[in-house]
């Protein structure tokens, strides 16, 4: 009796003892791993606040660039109001203004104020002349920080709450550069930490104390931006984490505490994730219809990309496009794009001559020696026609190197139809457009939003499509929602193409074929209606 009773104890106690080590395992293994996790957006939050600076700062470059060629009067009432119009059309800014030895002489906000008696001191001098300037009193908000650019005697402000809305609590950011005199990082926006100056300007991922840093840098190194949290918040953040390893560690023991984890152990940074559904073509393709105005039918497609991350979250295309430029494997996008296209609309341009696929490569794309011999490849391995597969290139992208234009006009001797796409974002002219010698613009879709309002924008789109018209371009019109927008470009008298939620959303290839059945199928049944009696039908 004694020795069961001692049995019964000892297996209590080791099976106390066991549960125990295992809980203790699983807490620890937990918590290392859901400060991984914690760690893996943090480098997520950093990520997407880089790419949301470096955008606005191209944007700022480009608008100051363009207002230190103004042709007007300095600071007259004909320059202010053409000043205002770039800012109408930006995204990220505020105001405009001509500036000198720091002194405010005229903006977009006051016009020609009395504040030119107060001199601004820069935060940040760069070595290209930019100098920046923080919290301005003309431009202050609230308690928003406010930052200025100036290039020459011109000068921008940004909108304070476009990185204000970028803010997650728990975690937080700031944004520092480096200025040209001092050779120092400074404070741009956010809250600086106390921590080593090094942290803040070089990539990387780092524990300090308590707290968890990601830093993520401009490709110039100019600019830097720091995501961090305290690990009690990072550990609230992910405390289910914890939780689950802690009971599973109670219920198998220490080994199941040791391994369970190290199944999950992976790199979880977008770029990783991004590669790991490259390999696995991970990437959905979806299409868009493009109707021709003057008839309805559908004539073309554009294919659209699409990514779901590890997280379940849908990443926006704008994201992690940019994430693979940065990275130097965009192509692996593109080529993506393009077999998913051949491969669903293979047969339909087979036997549809006209019917086209466009699809939308990047600024690096043109410049690779292998983007050519690609195309050439799946076409051929599809035995498709390159009249039957458009490119589509960003407008701001075509203007940045010699090889882009080379490239384009390459693309258009073996007969691929290519299109100047978010066309009016940036500065093209009459000479610029006829130089790069494309079939087709598409009008940005911030030009179709403004109709029916006074946006400056508006008042551009009969000078667009008269210039199309001058060229001989065709014009496709992005982002029609509504019946009045689409009647707006209807009454043209050129022929237009549209796309819009008003004409189909992007949709798999296996819903748009069968669009393109229905549509085949009303259409056929329109023309026996219409057919004489007696006549027959013949096919072509």
């Amino acid at each position: 009796m004694r020795t069961l009773v001692q049995r019964v104890v000892v297996t209590i106690l080791s099976t106390m003892f066991l549960a125990a080590a295992g809980a203790l395992g699983g807490y620890l293994l937990g918590r290392a791993f859901a400060l991984q996790q914690a760690e893996a957006r943090l480098d997520h939050y950093a990520n997407r606040i880089l790419l949301e600076s470096v955008t606005s700062s191209a944007e700022s470059r480009a608008v100051l660039a363009t207002m230190n060629t103004s042709s007007y009067d300095f600071c007259s009432d004909t320059e202010i109001e053409y000043f205002r119009q770039l800012i109408f059309q930006s995204q990220f800014l505020k105001a405009a203004g001509r500036m000198r030895d720091g002194r405010i002489a005229c903006s977009t906000t006051s016009g020609r104020s009395e504040l030119a008696q107060a001199q601004n001191i820069p935060t940040i001098a760069r070595q290209d002349g930019t100098k920046i300037y923080k919290n301005i009193p003309a431009f202050r908000l609230d308690d928003q920080n406010v930052i200025s650019v100036q290039l020459g005697n011109s000068f921008i402000v940004y909108n304070p709450y476009t990185m204000a809305s970028l803010v997650m609590p728990p975690m937080h950011f700031t944004e520092t550069a480096i200025d040209a005199s001092t050779g120092k990082g400074g404070l741009l926006l956010g809250e600086l930490p106390k921590v080593d100056q090094k942290i803040l300007m070089q990539d990387g991922k780092v524990q300090i104390g308590d707290t968890l840093y990601a830093t993520r840098c401009a490709t110039n190194g100019a600019t830097c931006m720091t995501a961090y949290i305290s690990i009690p918040d990072a550990l609230a953040l992910t405390r289910s984490y914890a939780m689950v390893f802690l009971a599973l560690g109670a219920l198998s023991g220490s080994l199941v505490g040791v391994l369970f984890p190290m199944l999950y152990s992976r790199n979880k940074s977008v770029e990783q994730q991004l590669l790991r559904a490259l390999r696995a073509d991970a990437l959905t393709v979806v299409y868009q219809p493009i109707v021709d105005l003057s008839t309805g039918q559908i004539v073309e497609t554009e294919a659209l990309v699409r990514w779901t991350d590890e997280y379940k979250n849908a990443v926006s295309p704008e994201v992690f496009v940019k994430i693979a430029e940065e990275r130097g494997f965009v192509g692996q996008i593109t080529k993506l794009v393009v077999r998913h296209a051949l491969r669903d609309f293979g047969a339909t341009m087979r036997a549809r001559s006209t019917f086209r696929v466009n699809v939308n490569i990047a600024a690096s794309d043109l410049a690779d020696s292998d983007f050519l011999p690609m195309v050439d490849k799946a076409l051929s391995d599809a035995e498709v026609s390159p009249r039957n597969l458009g490119i589509e290139i960003t407008e701001s992208y075509t203007a940045r190197q010699q090889v882009a234009r080379n490239t384009i006009l390459r693309l258009r001797r073996q007969g691929h139809y290519v299109a100047i796409d978010d066309f009016g974002t940036g500065y093209s002219s009459l000479a610029y457009l006829h130089d790069l010698s494309v079939d087709a613009i598409k009008i940005d879709k911030a030009f179709t939003k403004a109709i029916g309002t006074d946006a400056v924008t508006v008042s551009i789109l009969p000078q667009i499509l008269t210039m199309a018209e001058t060229l001989k371009l065709r014009v496709v019109v992005e982002g029609i929602e509504t019946k009045a927008q689409a009647d707006y470009f209807a009454a043209s008298n050129q022929r237009i193409h549209a796309q819009g939620w008003l004409f189909g959303r992007p949709v798999p290839a296996r819903v748009f074929l069968q669009l393109l059945d229905e549509e085949e199928a009303r259409l056929s049944k329109v023309q026996e209606e219409e057919m004489p009696a007696g006549a027959t039908a013949v096919a072509f």
